[in-house]
């Protein structure tokens, strides 16, 4: 989904952790970092992924929300995320706006992709 704007708020299962952690999926934790297994090796591996193509370290942001809450979180997140252009929030996955860049995000071949990756 190119124009995705996260599990959370679509109220979704994240194909990459949920629907492969019991844990997760019977409500047994809120957050990975709550689980004696954190980080278990589903979650390295994305945040492998993540960190090598997408700018972000799932491991870093849950780490920092044990430390100071998800509000804080959202407050940085926010700020980085946010489009010099036009104050719209960038994707992580590709850096283009989800306001100002549609156009651009719907002519990429490669949707998840920066341009300098």
């Amino acid at each position: 989904m190119p124009y995705c704007a996260g599990c959370r708020p679509r109220d979704k299962m994240c194909a990459f952790l949920k629907k492969r952690c019991n844990r997760l999926l019977e409500g047994k934790v809120e957050y990975c970092y709550q689980c004696d297994d954190f980080p278990c090796a589903n979650l390295l591996k994305v945040d492998t992924k993540y960190r090598a193509n997408f700018r972000m370290s799932m491991i870093e942001n849950l780490e920092f929300i044990r430390e100071n809450g998800v509000e804080k979180l959202l407050e940085k997140e926010a700020e980085k995320w946010r489009c010099p252009n036009c104050g719209g929030v960038i994707c992580c996955h590709n850096g283009i706006c989800f306001e100002c860049g549609l156009e651009l995000l719907k002519a990429k071949k490669k949707r998840y992709r920066w341009e300098d990756s």
